[in-house]
């Protein structure tokens, strides 16, 4: 199961999915700080297109407080399917909602900091490689 240290590496890519074959596919990535913003950003997105790549489309900010802040760029409005379950999620990894039978979420099988391929058994399980795991302090 992911977790909330796992969604704020830099370049969390995970999909939900339900018993009824419903799923979403949601990118969290660190943004770079800036003159106008000094603290990066985790920005979210929803992929929407068939380029699993590059066919996302933004949702909003993920928070200090691991919640989901609209902006005035958000494609989706509050209420909206996507914006549900992505809260939803965030309330399942931190422990605030618990996981119903039938329903999963899964990492892409690359890891959560760096993007890379990720091809050790520990490491597929986890969602993040060894290395990356010792740079976050995550390692054993």
């Amino acid at each position: 199961m992911i977790d909330l240290k796992w969604v704020r590496a830099g370049r969390a890519l995970f999909t939900v999915s339900n018993p009824k074959g419903e799923r979403y596919t949601f990118r969290v990535a660190l943004g770079k700080a800036n003159e106008k913003y000094p603290k990066a950003s985790f920005f979210v997105g929803l992929l929407t297109g068939p380029n699993n790549e590059d066919d996302y489309t933004y949702m909003g900010v993920l928070t200090d407080d691991a919640t989901l802040r609209l902006t005035k760029a958000s494609k989706y409005p509050v209420d909206s399917a996507p914006v549900r379950v992505f809260s939803w999620v965030l309330r399942v990894i931190t422990g605030a909602a618990a996981l119903p039978p039938g329903y999963n979420i899964q990492h892409e099988g690359k890891c959560c900091r760096c993007g890379r391929t990720l091809t050790v058994p520990e490491s597929i399980e986890s969602g993040i490689g060894s290395e990356c795991a010792s740079k976050m302090g995550l390692a054993s």
